[in-house]
């Protein structure tokens, strides 16, 4: 009996924990949300003065050359 007790009070700890995690993701879902809206409401970003890259290549390789 004393190990279905403890076995019912970690079952109920995991369910908390879950839905203290959800929680969290929901938060951070909205939070993120609210950013990028607010990042469209403000129109494009002002480039002027920098160039323009000709191509979508990196400036840099992504990889060090072997030696």
């Amino acid at each position: 009996m004393f190990e279905y007790e403890l076995h019912q009070i970690r079952s109920a700890e995991l369910i908390r924990e879950a839905q203290n995690h959800r929680l969290v993701r929901e938060a951070l879902r909205l939070r993120r949300n609210a950013r990028n809206a607010r990042k469209a409401a403000a129109g494009p970003p002002d480039t002027e003065g920098q160039s323009a890259s000709h191509s979508n290549r990196p400036r840099r390789p992504r990889f060090a050359r072997a030696a």
